[in-house]
């Protein structure tokens, strides 16, 4: 009898060890990244190294947007995402989705710009007028230009007509003088200088840094797993971070860091950029 009971409680131990020891597997989605062949390939890096550093093991979950996205966090397909500012605010809304850990992108802002001889002055000068913005619901692109020209008294779709236009068409408009500014952050800003050399453009306004894309949990991940990520990117920013930022895809993080600290607080700035454009209720993307 005591032979069998100490078998037992020899075989209750080596269970109780093994499980203790089990890796943890997280799925993980990001929503502007198309497939599993993309998620190999700019975020493969980043998994080896957050993997090696966590204990936990990471599943890619491709999604083809951010609806997506949510949706497979509603149906319990997922457990953390990274997206955007304005994304997440959607995710918190529907989901109670928490803030783990931001991504910080260095010089993340939003500018208004128009043609260097532009009679456009200052940003009053843009009243009646038509502005482009990049895509619908963009933190960077569409939501914090808005905010800007909020801030100098210009209410949207009222005071000015906005348009979306693909970047370099709305720089060829901006050059035939079919419309008056483009709405751009600050690495589009870099590109169409570089594509257009032989204009140049005079940033009208320009805001401060804005909230950074953000990982985010679904209200379903235990507390210690969502714990054990957010520590893990304290202790270990460095390294992942350089596995992050070894594929081209992920260059626009190079010089940042991450923030563990993140509040959900941190993202009222957003809400304010959505009740600029007339949104009050933030529970689905703009534009969809």
């Amino acid at each position: 009898m005591k032979h069998l009971l100490a078998s037992g409680l020899l075989a209750i131990a080596i269970a109780s060890a093994t499980a203790s020891t089990a890796q943890e597997t997280i799925r993980f989605a990001v929503t502007d990244i198309d497939g599993m062949e993309a998620m190999q390939r700019e975020m493969g890096p980043f998994k080896e190294a957050f993997e090696a550093a966590s204990g936990l093991k990471v599943e890619f979950f491709p999604v083809s947007g951010r609806t997506v996205a949510v949706e497979a966090m509603a149906a319990d397909q997922v457990d953390f995402v990274l997206t955007g500012p304005a994304e997440y605010v959607v995710f918190n809304a529907r989901l109670d989705a928490r803030p783990v850990v931001t991504w910080v992108r260095p010089d993340y802002y939003s500018t208004v710009v128009v043609l260097e001889d532009s009679p456009v002055k200052m940003p009053a000068d843009l009243k009646g007028q038509m502005v482009s913005f990049g895509e619908i619901g963009s933190t960077s692109q569409h939501l914090g230009p808005v905010d800007l020209l909020a801030g100098q008294g210009l209410t949207y779709a009222v005071d000015y007509q906005p348009v979306f236009l693909n970047r370099n068409v709305a720089v060829e408009a901006l050059i035939k003088g079919e419309i008056a500014g483009i709405g751009l952050n600050r690495t589009h800003l870099d590109s169409i200088a570089g594509k257009f050399p032989d204009q140049k453009f005079r940033v009208l306004v320009k805001g401060p840094q804005l909230p950074d894309d953000i990982l985010l949990a679904s209200a379903k991940v235990s507390p210690e797993v969502v714990e054990t990520v957010r520590q893990t990117f304290a202790d270990h920013g460095a390294e992942i971070l350089a596995a992050l930022t070894s594929t081209e895809e992920n260059a626009k993080y190079i010089g940042g860091t991450f923030n563990p600290t993140v509040t959900d607080a941190d993202y009222d700035v957003v809400r304010r950029m959505f009740e600029n454009i007339g949104i009050t209720e933030f529970t689905e993307f703009v534009g969809e």
